[in-house]
């Protein structure tokens, strides 16, 4: 069943009351950015106290360093003027569920979607599945706070990436709402 029906109706509600929005400046108005999880859980705009036109929001599965989440915050940056970013990874992510040769295992047998229980994930879908050539670096977390340092290294490291722009690393609590610093994460990204 299709949520189309449900989204534009929110939508719609949403548009009535617009009001001046279409005059928000394109750079984000507090000029920073956070990467982030994809996780329906997380609502960067409450945990961080946003409000539209705020901040960059980059999310990903496993708010992960990917060369896209970089190539973002490097356009963030240079063509948006974001002055702060934030890598915020939480915990009980999806990501740490699984690892590269399990996906990879799972796609193998069939495209369809794959059933969790208790002895992890399962195919139930018929093949064919994926090619040999067709996987790609699936970026799991074995452990949050060394997923996160790694991220904030990443991005720290990469030779786009100005020394000046200070790097924060947090883990999001699922069951508090709180973020919780890395503070080594926070000591690689610090501004140089």
């Amino acid at each position: 069943m299709s949520v189309l029906t449900e989204v534009l109706s929110a939508n719609e509600a949403y548009a009535e009351s617009f009001g001046d929005k279409a005059a928000l400046a394109l750079p984000p108005a507090r000029g920073f950015a956070i990467l982030t999880c994809m996780d329906a859980r997380l609502d960067p705009a409450k945990y961080a106290g946003l409000s539209e036109g705020d901040a960059h929001v980059i999310r990903n599965a496993g708010g992960r360093a990917s060369d896209d989440a970089i190539r973002s915050l490097v356009i963030s940056y240079k063509l948006l003027g974001t002055k702060e970013w934030f890598v915020i990874h939480h915990s009980d992510c999806g990501m740490e569920f699984f690892t590269d040769d399990v996906i990879r295992g799972l796609l193998a047998s069939s495209l369809e979607t794959a059933a969790l229980g208790s002895d992890g994930f399962t195919d139930v879908g018929e093949g064919p599945g994926a090619r040999e050539g067709d996987y790609i670096d699936w970026l799991t977390i074995s452990d949050q706070v060394e997923s996160v340092t790694e991220d904030v290294r990443r991005i720290r490291e990469h030779p786009l990436v100005p020394g000046r722009i200070p790097i924060h690393g947090y883990i999001y609590a699922v069951s508090t709402g709180r973020l919780i610093e890395v503070p080594e994460a926070t000591e690689v990204g610090a501004a140089r």
